[in-house]
């Protein structure tokens, strides 16, 4: 069986889809495994060092892709890469499915969409979206410290005190919870405001405060997501929003619905309203942003406050994003191997889940249309 590791082409991705540590593991597996080289340079991760795990270094993305069983990748390849796919053969990767499929089914290959993964307990250790939010939410405190003019934690020193920083995380999922915990570590008075009912606990058990109206019915989706609040429930969740803005140093935007663009969380009016020197971190900013002033791949300074909006925020931090994603595919591709062969079980949760493709096909019922 050979896979192939592609290296990343997307602007601002420093992240690569297999480390030295998973192509032991995925020898061990049965895999003969080529990396492109290059393939791990932007995670710290030289050619030699992969060569030493095993695996051979192709020259080129042709070179790698000749008759690869198994392609992996952290984003989409581009069009020219996927034309160098053998027809059949599987590719992995976050393969943002909502956008254009049938690209991916024109090539003729099986595409596992790792957004897809079903929410139980089996996938967990599958879950590339988990593990990259987490450290996208903690980057996203770094950054946010980095911009603030002040420190984050109480300091009692002779020439007086400093008040502790106080930070508000809006999206209390895998992001905002990482965010949160990051936020406390560094002394920042914390907190935070979800549409779903559960997190206001996860919130609590962190240490920060939950802040949502009274009234807040339970925006959660069947598969753990939020969805969109009715129209009063989003005047009253504003209402609060800007209250709490008045009052907030930092701002870190996570809110995310699967499939559509990022609601609108902070307007214009409530970034006015915000102390002078404040920062907002806009962690949505790639699907449309929560923040109406954050702008893609830029910083910048609007009624005295700076507004982030990097792009790919797990690849700031792509060394451990790499090792957490390659560790993700390894736990992904082993129960598809039996006896040293691929041997795919369609009908498994799992599999059926994440398949977007097959066959020249779009066959994920999300994407039938």
């Amino acid at each position: 069986m050979k896979l192939a590791v592609l290296r990343e082409r997307a602007e601002a991705e420093r992240r690569v889809a297999a480390t030295p540590d998973s192509v032991k593991k995925l020898a061990a597996l049965g895999f003969a495994v080529t990396v492109e080289t290059g393939a791990g340079r932007g995670a710290s991760h030289a050619d030699e060092a992969y060569a030493a795990a095993g695996a051979t270094i192709a020259p080129h993305a042709a070179a790698a892709l000749d008759d690869a069983d198994i392609v992996l990748a952290v984003q989409r390849p581009a069009a020219s890469d996927l034309a160098l796919i053998s027809p059949g053969a599987v590719l992995v990767g976050l393969l943002d499915p909502t956008r254009t499929p049938g690209e991916l089914a024109s090539s003729g290959i099986t595409a596992f969409a790792l957004e897809f993964l079903p929410r139980i307990s089996r996938a967990q250790s599958m879950d590339a979206l988990s593990s990259q939010s987490s450290l996208a939410g903690y980057r996203a405190v770094i950054d946010a410290a980095a911009e603030f003019g002040r420190a984050f934690p109480l300091m009692m020193t002779a020439a007086g005190t400093i008040a502790p920083a106080r930070v508000f995380v809006m999206g209390a999922g895998v992001a905002g919870l990482q965010a949160i915990a990051t936020a406390k570590r560094l002394g920042a008075v914390v907190s935070a405001t979800d549409v779903r009912a559960a997190a206001g606990e996860q919130v609590q058990s962190l240490g920060a405060t939950f802040v949502a109206p009274p009234e807040m019915e339970d925006a959660e989706t069947a598969g753990g997501y939020a969805r969109e609040l009715g129209d009063e429930l989003q005047r009253r969740q504003a209402e609060i929003t800007t209250e709490t803005l008045r009052r907030t140093n930092v701002a870190i935007c996570t809110a995310l619905i699967p499939g559509r663009a990022a609601p609108v969380l902070i307007d214009e009016d409530m970034v006015r309203g915000m102390p002078p020197g404040s920062v907002i971190v806009d962690l949505a900013v790639e699907q449309g942003g929560n923040c109406t002033l954050s702008k893609p791949g830029e910083v910048v300074e609007a009624h005295g406050v700076r507004i982030v909006g990097h792009r790919n925020m797990p690849s700031r931090i792509s060394v451990d994003a790499s090792a957490q994603y390659a560790r993700n595919l390894v736990n992904f591709l082993t129960p598809m191997i039996k006896d040293g062969a691929v041997a795919i079980d369609w009908q498994d949760e799992v599999v059926a889940g994440a398949l977007i493709v097959r066959d020249g096909k779009v066959v994920h019922p999300r994407l039938a249309d």
